[in-house]
């Protein structure tokens, strides 16, 4: 099991906001940075804490067919950042608000 401090120091290395738990091939969760937030924020120890201690449990999972109106949507109506793409049981990757607005903006609006 994999500690709070590694899993954030592997987020921060490749620059993600969350990360998909998995045990062997089967999703279990999905760690934010608002659950390491949460975490530290009420004392946490991030080298005895485990991810599954923390992680959000009840992942929100979407097909790779979904538009993204549609993942806006869902992500807005449960108030989340992150859905997890899955297609026949095979992780495709994390859709996140940074990947959904650019895309839904008019290019002036975040050409920035």
């Amino acid at each position: 099991m994999q500690s709070l401090r590694q899993a954030a120091q592997l987020m921060a290395r490749h620059r993600v906001g969350s990360a998909v738990v998995q045990d062997a091939e089967h999703l279990v969760g999905i760690l934010t940075e608002r659950d390491v937030l949460n975490a530290v924020a009420t004392g946490a120890d991030p080298e005895d804490v485990v991810v599954q201690e923390i992680m959000t449990a009840d992942v929100v999972t979407v097909g790779p067919d979904w538009d993204l109106i549609e993942a806006a949507g869902e992500m807005a109506r449960r108030r989340i950042r992150h859905l997890v793409v899955y297609d026949g049981g095979q992780l495709l990757g994390i859709l996140s608000v940074r990947d959904v607005l650019p895309a839904l903006l008019p290019a002036e609006q975040h050409s920035g």
